[in-house]
């Protein structure tokens, strides 16, 4: 990118792509590189963190919070990382988390208790931990 000239930051996939292609720099030159920046009445060049770390989270279909949710009209919950046992003794993970990890109806989990933790291990290789409010 040439210095002179500021581009339109980035979004989306060719924000996930251009930071994969980047990986050899470090935060604040990748920020720069995809259009996140502001250039000062010095003439210097200001970061914008924040929008390019917001971005990103955004590309990569995160959702922190339910502003989407409630612009298309289905309203929800957002993830609190924290869950209570219910009446009948049943630990509920909601859907915001088996989406944030990307699992489907029938991914099957092992279960290992331990004295204040309970440990999830998918059948097929990864290991998520449920932490029960220690």
């Amino acid at each position: 990118m040439a210095k002179d000239t500021k581009m339109e930051p980035l979004t989306g996939k060719d924000l996930v792509k251009k930071v994969k292609e980047l990986d050899h720099l470090s935060r604040e030159e990748k920020a720069k590189e995809c259009g996140y920046y502001t250039i000062t009445k010095n003439g210097a060049p200001r970061v914008n963190m924040m929008k390019f770390l917001n971005a990103l989270i955004e590309a990569e279909g995160i959702q922190l919070d339910n502003t989407q949710s409630d612009a298309n009209g289905r309203g929800g919950r957002s993830a609190s990382y924290r869950i209570t046992v219910q009446s009948n003794g049943n630990l509920l993970i909601g859907s915001a988390y088996t989406k944030q990890m990307g699992l489907k109806p029938g991914d099957e989990f092992e279960i290992s208790l331990g004295r204040k933790h309970i440990r999830l291990k998918q059948i097929n290789g990864t290991d998520s931990e449920a932490d029960d409010g220690e």
